[in-house]
């Protein structure tokens, strides 16, 4: 029953969204703003025929590996210095410094870097991306519990058995939202990537539907973006219920 409830609100919340989108575009020019019912003709049309769905395919490449390198990276970064003050002093007026910079400024260093392609499309992804991560998971690790620690040394614990029974578990909550905060920056790098750098994928798509004035187009790939985001979070979401239950509120 609960399950039912909670899928009837989902629904009612993104076809009213749909509503007030359809409304308020009654009266507007397709040039200027295509309604939903177009949007999503487009999109099926799209991915029908192939086009939209390889594209999305080739930009998930890179997106994978720019979150895969991001998360293997900021992770056990994280972690070491949101347990050690030291590295914590040492670390973060650097770390604030860097995270306080639009992502956007990088691209002409990233183009410089790594050139217009898949390299430098990964490295946006890195770097839009990993500071979310480490941020989450430094507070994760800081945040635990000061007496589950101390219980673990009491049962002689060793410092590498502390770090993976004891102080990772506590941090499972906040790693999960650094998960999921990270992969949603990097699906915005991904485009981004696309857009700034050598026009490919969907990137490549929504220029051409730019140059045509075809906002339906356009609206169709970031359509096909919210509902990438949205399954990835409930995805992530669904792994936490199973693999954290005593967390979740009920």
């Amino acid at each position: 029953m609960k399950t039912l409830s909670k899928s009837l609100l989902y629904a009612i919340s993104l076809g009213g969204g749909l509503a007030i989108w359809q409304v308020l575009t009654r009266h507007a020019s397709a040039v200027l703003i295509a309604p939903p019912s177009a949007v999503l003709v487009r999109l099926a049309t799209e991915l029908a025929s192939g086009t939209l769905f390889w594209a999305l395919m080739r930009s998930l490449g890179a997106l994978a590996a720019g979150f895969a390198i991001a998360l293997a990276i900021a992770v056990p970064l994280g972690m070491a210095i949101g347990r050690s003050r030291r590295l914590g002093a040492i670390f973060n007026p650097v770390i604030n410094a860097l995270y306080a910079i639009p992502p956007v400024a990088m691209v002409p260093f990233l183009v410089i870097w790594f050139g217009l392609f898949y390299q430098a499309r990964v490295a946006l992804v890195v770097f839009m991306s990993f500071f979310e991560i480490l941020v989450t998971v430094e507070a994760g690790a800081r945040n635990v519990d000061p007496m589950l620690p101390t219980v673990g040394r009491s049962f002689g614990c060793r410092r590498l058995q502390l770090a993976r029974h004891v102080i990772l578990p506590a941090s499972l909550p906040f790693l999960f939202t650094a998960f999921r905060i990270g992969l949603v920056r990097a699906i915005n790098g991904m485009i981004t990537a696309e857009l700034f750098f050598a026009a490919v994928n969907l990137g490549a798509l929504m220029k051409d539907s730019e140059q045509r004035f075809d906002t339906a187009g356009i609206l169709a790939i970031i359509v096909l973006l919210c509902l990438l985001g949205l399954a990835s979070q409930e995805g992530v979401k669904a792994a936490e219920s199973r693999l954290l239950p005593w967390h979740l509120r009920a």
